[in-house]
């Protein structure tokens, strides 16, 4: 029985690599090593060397940049089951952006040369590993298009409906897992709009709040009509 992170077996629980046989599971455990990150904790740096594939399987990360001005912007969050740090499997270049722990972290890694050897080695492995990057071209594009194009409401309610799926919630029920600053940098608008955003979906009885972070969705259609409504 696969208990925890810690348990060698669950590597064959990360999306990536599900399908594969024992023999597979076990050379990929070989060259995967589980990493704990503490709150806040920056995993690299921008401009670092990129040597390693990251894989999270408990907490949350941020992606960020600072601008010009010195603010941080958010470029991507990321939650349990997404990888990054991939660039340095593809070519040989220093990180874009800075990764930082938002909350106490577990994380895989996987050294560049490891699993070049290990996809070398596992034609299944390799073709599942490009739809992934495939699939994670196609959600940044999609997230491109949700800062250019949507209005502050239309931001706020995709990602609530991105927290929804991506915290496994019950029944529309989960507490947002960064506070109401990091939404705002993340989504590109201010605490305060957050704030009088959310209270207004309360009156559209979209949503219910409980406290600061408690969201329960009421209107699941409707809160996908309102991210669309652009």
């Amino acid at each position: 029985m696969i208990s925890s992170p810690h348990d060698p077996s669950y590597i064959s629980l990360v999306p990536i690599f599900q399908g594969l046989n024992d023999e597979e599971i076990e050379l990929l455990q070989t060259v995967t090593h589980i990493k704990k990150v503490k709150k806040d904790e920056v995993i690299f740096s921008e401009g670092e060397p990129s040597e390693t594939l990251y894989i999270i399987i408990q907490g949350l990360i941020k992606i960020t940049k600072v601008a010009e001005d010195g603010k941080e912007q958010i470029v991507r969050l990321l939650f349990p089951d997404d990888f990054f740090g991939q660039s340095a499997l593809l070519q040989t270049e220093n990180h874009y952006a800075n990764a930082v722990a938002i909350n106490e972290t577990v994380i895989y890694t996987i050294q560049k040369q490891d699993f070049l050897n290990t996809l070398e080695r596992n034609h299944k492995l390799a073709l599942r590993f490009m739809r992934a990057l495939h699939e994670r071209i196609y959600q940044a594009d999609e997230w491109m298009s949700l800062l250019s194009l949507m209005e502050v409401e239309q931001r706020l309610a995709s990602v609530l409906l991105l927290f929804n799926d991506r915290m496994q919630s019950q029944n529309g029920r989960f507490t947002l897992p960064i506070s109401k600053k990091l939404l705002a940098a993340l989504i590109g608008t201010t605490p305060e709009t957050i704030s009088r955003k959310l209270v207004k979906f309360v009156s559209e009885k979209l949503i219910l709040l409980n406290g600061q972070r408690d969201i329960h969705i009421l209107d699941m259609d409707g809160l996908k009509r309102k991210a669309k409504a652009y």
